[in-house]
């Protein structure tokens, strides 16, 4: 089986190349898509971030606050870091599963796109990397349109990634 990591920045457009890699049949593993399905009322990870930042995190149906999330934790980089150190491991063992569970079907090719593939150094964990870029412009104007952000909000997700250019 190939192991390929998919990376970029936010809005980079990893997802559009994920689609066509799927569409060539390789098995897409989403790190997140991943992070949503760790953050589902009752999973740990939702938990801690409760208990770390209150309440004032969920929606009233009990599901996690994203936007209220957001505006905590994006600008502030040790309320960012403290958010990762709660997600990330349970996404690494969540991905680990589904890798797994695609080479015991014999799938050929996965593709694990994770955008903070660098950061997170996990470089060595794949058989090659395919880093998806956009211009910053492009990327904010994305977000704005795409996820109807507010382009300050926008900036400061786009700041609190590795530049492309490293």
């Amino acid at each position: 089986m190939l192991l390929v990591g998919l990376t970029g920045n936010i809005a980079s457009g990893k997802s559009s190349v994920a689609r066509l890699l799927a569409a060539h049949g390789a098995t897409i593993v989403d790190a997140d898509l991943l992070a949503r399905e760790v953050v589902q009322p009752g999973q740990p990870a939702l938990e801690r971030i409760v208990a770390l930042w209150g309440d004032e995190m969920l929606n009233p149906d009990g599901t996690l606050d994203r936007a209220a999330l957001r505006q905590r934790v994006f600008g502030h980089q040790a309320e960012l870091d403290a958010l990762n150190e709660i997600v990330h491991p349970e996404v690494a063992d969540l991905s680990g599963r589904r890798v797994d569970e695609a080479r015991e079907r014999g799938d050929p090719i996965v593709v694990y796109d994770v955008p903070l593939l660098f950061e997170r150094k996990l470089t060595e964990q794949f058989d090659c990397i395919v880093l998806v870029d956009a211009p910053r412009p492009v990327r904010l104007e994305r977000l704005v349109r795409d996820r109807e952000l507010h382009e300050a909000e926008a900036m400061k997700m786009i700041a609190a990634q590795m530049p492309a250019e490293l």
